[in-house]
């Protein structure tokens, strides 16, 4: 692995474990048994290093989120959608724990953020299109773009919200089961609209893969 990525993985490793304000880059430097000045020749601050970890979630997401071109969508789609980006959530979790101060720290990065906002909001409302057209859910296009925006709200909060109710700062006390409790949550935001024919279907799912954690 080349040096630059090895610090990348470090960084988003330390992050994600104590939290990206309590991580220096000299506390990187000393993970990697690197020196500080090895860690500057490739980035000088930690700011950069936040703003490529954050260009690398973003690129994960947006392959996430693209509805197949030549056939319909299906049930196990719309959960495997769910699936990747939970997943993808925890492996940069300290990106949307802190996600307030990471952007008001760095223009440049609270600017990307909006765009990458904007796009996640346009391609989610194309997959709820894509589960209307498949009559998988019954939605009128104002509450397809409320639902879309709901949905979004979910996901990127659902951390803050596990650290706030379980009254821990400690990652460690936050599984991905737990995290993934948000995509329960998801389900219920769609139920007023899943069609007759797929309402069993999509609420049997719900309950068999992922069960609404006991501690809410």
């Amino acid at each position: 692995m080349k040096t630059r990525d090895r610090i990348l993985a470090a960084a988003l490793e330390l992050f994600n474990q104590q939290g990206e304000r309590k991580v220096t880059t000299n506390h990187i430097a000393a993970h990697l048994n690197m020196s500080p000045g090895n860690l500057y020749y490739h980035f000088k601050n930690k700011q950069e290093i936040i703003y490529e970890l954050f260009l690398n979630y973003e690129e994960t997401v947006d392959g996430y989120l693209n509805v197949p071109v030549g056939r319909k969508l299906t049930v196990e789609d719309k959960l495997n959608y769910l699936q990747k980006v939970f997943q993808g959530l925890w492996e940069y979790r300290f990106i949307h724990r802190d996600m307030e101060h990471l952007v008001l720290a760095e223009e440049r990065l609270h600017a990307r953020y909006r765009d990458f906002f904007r796009r996640c909001q346009k391609k989610t409302e194309a997959i709820y299109q894509g589960l209307s057209d498949a009559n998988i859910i019954n939605i009128e296009q104002g509450d397809l773009e409320g639902l879309a925006l709901n949905t979004w709200i979910v996901v990127t909060s659902w951390f803050s919200f596990l650290q706030c109710n379980l009254l821990s700062d400690a990652d460690e006390n936050i599984t991905l089961d737990m995290l993934k409790g948000g995509i329960y949550q998801i389900f219920q935001l769609e139920r007023p609209y899943l069609s007759d024919e797929y309402r069993e279907q999509v609420q049997a799912m719900q309950e068999a893969f992922i069960p609404k954690p006991d501690w809410l």
